[in-house]
């Protein structure tokens, strides 16, 4: 089976640099982007950080001046480049990665004309832009803290480091499995009653006669509820992972190579 042809534009002014590996991989689950493009006034120190991995990953920058202070001219030529690439027909779906409510719009118009929308962003994002994607997933629960570039040390910390000093106290190395959850996301195994609710009416909505349903179609079914509702923000790398921990549902696995997964909700 073809892959779908995908189209990734990136806001640059309101995304980080240090997602970017994450974010590739995401989208390589959804397609292949054959047009990566990012979007920003690149005279601008705030974008340094891009430059950086833009040949890296084949990401092509696109200049925009500001044309006045107070307004984002960046918008503007996402806009009218997604809207050519759009009347084009060559694109399955649209990958939108920025936290502005600019592209809510953009979104909804895209998914008009029967093309699917991803976007990408932080917690901070608007509701109406989140709503006008198919999909919508967190930049915080990609990682890709790898990317981050190293910091330059400051003369204090240069100073601090370089003179040996017996109260000085070495750095406690961190542990990876030790690390907090992602910020915004919450606890593993804590499903606010919103998120049971919402699972419990996807089963209802997916199940057979006998009130098994496919997880997949239940997946599906809760994307269409919240375009941002993603196991991994609450924790869990799967969805099956997450109707276990949920409490409400029955899970069994049936058939050879892949198995499928079914759920039933569990009788009170």
């Amino acid at each position: 089976m073809k892959a779908d042809t995908l189209a990734l534009l990136i806001d640059g002014d309101n995304a980080s640099p240090k997602i970017i590996t994450g974010l590739l991989a995401e989208i390589a689950d959804y397609g292949i982007a054959s047009v990566k493009r990012i979007y920003g006034d690149w005279t601008k120190p705030n974008l340094n950080g891009w430059k950086e991995c833009l040949l890296e990953h084949s990401i092509q920058p696109v200049q925009q001046f500001a044309y006045t202070t107070g307004k984002n001219a960046t918008d503007g030529a996402m806009i009218i480049d997604a809207m050519d690439l759009l009347y084009t027909g060559r694109f399955s779906g649209f990958c939108i990665v920025s936290s502005d409510s600019d592209f809510a719009r953009l979104a909804a118009r895209i998914r008009e004309q029967g093309i699917t929308v991803y976007g990408f962003g932080e917690r901070k994002t608007p509701r109406p832009f989140i709503t006008a994607c198919d999909k919508f997933v967190y930049v915080d629960v990609l990682g890709g803290g790898a990317d981050e570039p190293p910091q330059e040390k400051t003369p204090a910390q240069t100073k601090a480091t370089d003179t040996p000093s017996k109260s000085v106290v070495a750095p406690t190395k961190v542990v990876p499995d030790k690390l907090p959850p992602a910020q915004g996301g919450a606890a593993r195994g804590k499903l606010d009653g919103v998120a049971l609710s919402m699972i419990q009416k996807a089963v209802e909505a997916s199940a057979d006669e006998d009130g098994r349903a496919n997880l997949a179609r239940v997946g599906d079914h809760l994307a269409k509820q919240s375009p941002d509702f993603d196991a991994r923000n609450y924790g869990f790398a799967r969805l099956s992972d997450l109707v276990k921990a949920s409490g409400i549902l029955e899970v069994e696995r049936t058939g050879e190579h892949p198995k499928v997964v079914m759920v039933r909700l569990k009788k009170r």
